[in-house]
């Protein structure tokens, strides 16, 4: 019995983890793509995709969900357990991903075949995606599911988005049983719409993630009188709201806040501003939540339905599926909100409206999640003067805010409640989904407040669940490490000597410009012009 850490292993995307439950029968929990910059390289799954079984998925973002579509492709013939609702959505999400994928590699197949290159294939297809959902067995949270000789397990709610589960199995060889849970995503307390983190009873061995493992929330206020002081002031101004969100989640949550204020009418003089939807795929994912189970609401929100109303649906509320509609938005001068798809603004719908409303300083553009670094959303929300969006530079004029305390991921306070909750505890812990700092930070965490001894497993690492000890342990291989590798192994042996030292330097300094991670804007902003300056020397020779 034996469990293989390969995704989200000490960084925070592509949740991937392999166990062998009885010799020779595998399952994976979440298929997940790595997404945005990782300095890490992930192992690859070390068995055939036709030798895997099941995949037991915790909930439907990409990087949990991305790379099923990859493995029905490579000959995955099982089945794929989830909840109702993690099953809806991800035939939402991996159409979207599947029309991203094709639609990145028409475009770069038509770049390179103008230089004499050659056709780039997508990752996956729509179709591809599709025949992943034939794969789909939906579970029902609470019920204890007999999958297989020596396998059960139970989704029980996370509270991190809609149907998103802890998944507790029960395992059994050779007459010895051992019960691993896994978190998935933990959720924050108090979300709109959805549950609280649900507890756990009891568990040998617990695999948690440790996204916030060394941090918590700021204490903020309700967003609620935060979004009406946003609405009004940019109203009297005469501009509109322009909100980056992700497609789901985050959208629903400010449907929700926007019913809020107009059924209390807290912005009288404006009552009925209109709201767009701009995000096909935030539409298709709302009429997922509309459609949802109760046993997937809060108490709030059943009250809401019991009364005959609809949590996130409201008057003058509109869905924009067309380009054309998208277009027109900007064309019209009425004072509105405009909610659309990237989250970060790195690609999607919102960098058009950007575009049309950054430069101007009536309008506002309201952030309503994390940014991270490198994005365009970060840059303008850092406070950049000028940005390039769509091959233009864009004054940046438009007010910049942030509405806070909107995560969906517990903290580190709000981790270890969940985990305090287990009348048995674990004897052991695995951490992941977390970078370097939080992994670590976390497992010591654990340590220190339940006495409870744990590691954060590099990728490729393994653990026998019924000895209770690391059968292999393996180092952390970075990005550039595996491309200078690569290099090497290229080279030739006359110059072995001088190129050694020249990658041991580039190395040196990929390092220095690591630690200026946590550094001021001011001073990331001073590297980043050094390392400019030594690049435009090269140039020149």
């Amino acid at each position: 019995m034996k469990i293989t850490f390969l995704g989200a292993a000490r960084q925070v995307t592509g949740s991937r983890t392999l166990v062998e439950w009885l010799p020779g029968r595998f399952f994976l929990v979440d298929c997940g793509m790595e997404q945005g910059e990782n300095q890490l390289v992930m192992a690859e799954t070390p068995v055939p995709a036709g030798q895997i079984e099941y995949v037991f998925l915790t909930h439907a973002h990409i990087d949990h969900s991305g790379i099923l579509p990859v493995l029905v492709k490579e000959g995955f013939q099982g089945k794929i357990y989830a909840t109702p609702e993690t099953e809806k959505l991800c035939a939402v999400m991996l159409a979207d991903s599947a029309h991203i994928q094709e639609t990145d590699a028409a475009y770069q197949t038509k770049k390179n075949l103008r230089t004499g290159g050659k056709e780039v294939l997508p990752l996956y297809t729509k179709e591809d995606a599709a025949r992943t959902m034939e794969h789909f067995i939906p579970c029902e949270y609470g019920r204890i599911i007999m999958v297989d000789e020596g396998l059960s397990v139970r989704f029980t709610d996370a509270g991190h988005l809609l149907g998103s589960s802890f998944i507790e199995f029960f395992l059994e060889e050779g007459g010895q049983a051992r019960k691993l849970v896994c978190s998935g995503d933990v959720g924050n307390l108090n979300q709109p719409i959805i549950r609280n983190p649900q507890p756990v009873s009891e568990a040998d061995y617990l695999l948690i993630e440790s996204t916030y493992g060394t941090r918590n929330h700021e204490k903020t206020r309700n967003p609620i009188p935060v979004l009406t002081d946003v609405l009004r002031n940019t109203f009297v101004r005469g501009g509109s709201v322009i909100i980056p969100s992700f497609a789901i989640g985050r959208t629903q949550e400010l449907l929700y806040f926007f019913r809020e204020i107009k059924k209390r009418n807290l912005l009288p003089e404006y009552s009925s501003f209109p709201v767009y939807v701009d995000s096909p795929l935030a539409n298709e994912a709302t009429a997922v939540f509309l459609q949802c189970s109760v046993s997937c609401l809060d108490e709030e929100t059943v009250q809401i339905m019991r009364e005959g109303d609809n949590p996130i649906w409201f008057d003058n509320l509109f869905a924009t599926v067309s380009s054309e509609e998208s277009k027109a938005l900007n064309t019209d001068s009425q004072p509105k909100v405009i909610i659309a798809s990237g989250g970060m603004c790195e690609g999607g719908r919102i960098r058009h409206h950007l575009k049309h409303h950054l430069w101007n300083e009536k309008d506002t553009v309201l952030f309503v999640g994390y940014q991270a670094a490198g994005t365009l959303g970060r840059i303008i929300y850092d406070g950049a003067k000028t940005v390039k969006i769509l091959g233009e530079e864009i004054e940046v004029h438009a007010e910049i805010k942030l509405l806070q305390g909107l995560s969906g991921h517990a903290d580190r306070d709000g981790l270890l409640s969940w985990i305090s909750a287990f009348e048995k505890k674990p004897s052991y812990l695995f951490v992941n989904h977390g970078d370097e700092e939080s992994c670590t930070g976390f497992v010591q965490a654990v340590k220190d407040t339940f006495g409870i001894d744990g590691l954060a497993p590099c990728s490729g690492s393994e653990y026998d669940l019924l000895k209770g000890e690391w059968i292999r342990l393996t180092d952390p291989v970075f990005q550039s490490t595996a491309q200078n590798e690569k290099i090497i192994r290229n080279r030739s042996p006359q110059k072995e000597v001088p190129f050694e030292e020249l990658l041991r330097s580039v190395q040196e300094l990929n390092e220095i410009v690591g630690t200026y991670r946590e550094s001021s804007n001011h001073e990331i902003r001073t590297m980043t012009e050094r390392v400019k300056d030594l690049i435009r020397s090269f140039k020149k020779q």
